[in-house]
């Protein structure tokens, strides 16, 4: 059985996830918008889309023919939690971690096709 956290963790680990969840914290979004700004395939996007769903981090729901994903920011919590235990680290707050992304987005770009 996978420690929950590694699967957070490693959801997090990747820029593209990670690019995917900021795009999701202003709102629900088609499997095909998330996958536009990316230089890959939507089978690639698929692939991040079910690593992010596996942690937890995202829902997906097929409204009509359309796929949607959606970001369920209390996944964080017990990642939170557990880097609170460390004392150096601040609850994690979407308004914070919004930013945090936002600015990945703006140093990285759209990451490149692996």
């Amino acid at each position: 059985m996978t420690d929950p956290l590694d699967t957070t963790f490693a959801a997090l680990a990747d820029p593209t996830r990670r690019a995917i969840l900021a795009m999701l914290l202003e709102d629900d979004m088609a499997v095909t918008d998330v996958a536009a700004p990316f230089a890959m395939s939507l089978a690639g996007i698929s692939k991040h889309l079910q690593v992010l769903a596996e942690a937890g981090l995202i829902t997906q729901e097929k409204r009509g023919r359309v796929n949607w994903c959606k970001l369920e920011p209390d996944a964080l919590r017990a990642a939170s939690v557990w880097m609170q235990g460390f004392g150096q680290f601040e609850p994690v707050h979407l308004e914070a971690f919004e930013r945090f992304l936002a600015a990945e987005l703006a140093d990285d770009s759209v990451p490149p096709a692996p």
